[in-house]
């Protein structure tokens, strides 16, 4: 009988907008899509599930984030479908004194998180997996699978060392990790021709870390590794990106993947032309206008995700039009679940007979703080540094991506 299996990656659960009206809807997306992943894993009767990384957005998740996955991979732990794993980036805790919430699934029988160890010399080792002790390589009928979580920026530096540590044949590698032809502006990737002696080892690497779906091939044309992307839409910008998973059939010792489609949440992104408005009343009415006419590019009944950039030259301040009031705007319209707004706009400051000058919003705002901050004795001469640190973590709340360690840490990098 051909030997079948789902490989996904990059699920991100407990991602939400913490800012947003849509936040409990936007958390449920990602158990949703997940969800429908497990169903579809029991509809084709697999051999098991593939979660190459990132199965949570954040290392440090709230305990219902726990309690809603448990809930989530409970009929898979049920069909008796093994849910093999390794940890992405954000699924990685800092604090190694505590048990990771992976490993604690792990321990529960609902994952099978693979991690191999290292000999005093830096090789690699990978022990059978057992759930009270873990190990890097499990076997599921003659299937080798071995896994590797996010290493880091230097991954490339390691595939030599990794496949001198594996001695068996009909091997596949679970390894979470980018590479930079298909995801350029990813940390923790490595070069193709980095990755390629992978080929000679593992009949199959089942990638994940970059959103986007993509296959690499040998120079002979052989497709040996595969990323998924993320089922889900995660983070703004990914609109365009075909969402899904693999189901992969073995026979014969040889792979056939085929790309199943997801269903994500409808994402649309648009840039507004303010060029030449006057005054703020105007600006509004242009906005009304084309931002009606980007959201009705969908036919999704679920509310859409919106990211709206402004652009142009304007004759006012752009502080009047204020995020706050382009959204309630936008809820005239089409009640968005999440909307994020980018603005490029420029004043046009004209001084008597001088040329007109040029400020964009950023420096706008930018401006305004160092003079604020400048007010105060005790913090003249850091007022570039702080309004810097300010905008940061502005735009880092405004994304509501970030958890408090993320916050925290923008803060410890600023010397006492």
């Amino acid at each position: 009988m051909p030997l079948r299996f789902i490989h996904t990656a990059d699920v991100h659960l407990g991602k939400t907008y913490r800012t947003s009206p849509g936040e409990a809807e936007r958390y449920e997306d990602f158990f949703i899509c997940l969800a429908g992943i497990v169903a579809d894993a029991l509809r084709e009767s697999v051999d098991f599930v593939l979660i190459a990384g990132d199965l949570f957005h954040t290392g440090q998740i709230l305990p219902r984030t726990f309690a809603r996955t448990i809930e989530t991979l409970q009929p898979l732990k049920d069909a008796g479908i093994p849910c093999v794993a390794v940890e992405g980036n954000h699924d990685w805790i800092h604090r190694r004194d505590n048990i990771s919430w992976m490993e604690a699934l792990s321990q529960m029988g609902y994952l099978r998180l693979l991690r191999p160890s290292r000999t005093p010399d830096g090789g690699y080792r990978f022990d059978s997996f057992a759930p009270e002790k873990g190990g890097g390589h499990t076997e599921i009928k003659g299937l080798n699978i071995y896994g590797i979580g996010y290493i880091g920026a230097q991954a490339g530096s390691h595939v030599e060392r990794i496949c001198q540590a594996v001695t068996t044949v009909n091997n596949l590698l679970l390894f979470h990790v980018g590479l930079w032809t298909y995801s350029p502006v990813e940390i923790g990737n490595m070069h193709p021709a980095e990755a390629l002696p992978l080929a000679g080892v593992f009949d199959y690497v089942a990638l994940g870390h970059g959103h986007k779906p993509y296959v690499t091939a040998t120079p002979e044309g052989r497709p040996y590794a595969f990323n998924p992307g993320s089922p889900e839409r995660v983070n703004f910008g990914e609109e365009k990106y075909d969402k899904g998973y693999y189901l992969v059939t073995v026979e014969n010792g040889k792979f056939s993947p085929v790309f199943r489609p997801t269903d994500p949440r409808p994402m649309l992104a648009a840039t507004i032309d303010l060029d030449g408005a006057n005054d703020a009343d105007q600006a509004l009415e242009r906005f009304r206008t084309q931002a009606a006419e980007a959201l009705a590019g969908t036919d999704d009944e679920r509310r859409p995700l919106f990211d709206i950039r402004l652009k142009g030259r304007v004759g006012f301040h752009p502080f009047e039009l204020g995020r706050e009031r382009l959204r309630r705007l936008l809820e005239e319209i089409a009640a968005p679940l999440h909307v994020e707004i980018r603005s490029s706009l420029s004043l046009v400051v004209r001084g008597g007979e001088e040329e007109a000058v040029k400020k964009s919003l950023g420096e706008i705002e930018r401006d305004v703080l160092k003079e604020l901050i400048g007010a105060g004795s005790e913090y003249q001469g850091r007022e570039e540094e702080l309004a810097r640190l300010a905008l940061s973590l502005r735009d880092a709340v405004q994304r509501g991506n970030v958890d408090g360690d993320e916050l925290l840490a923008l803060l410890e990098g600023m010397d006492e």
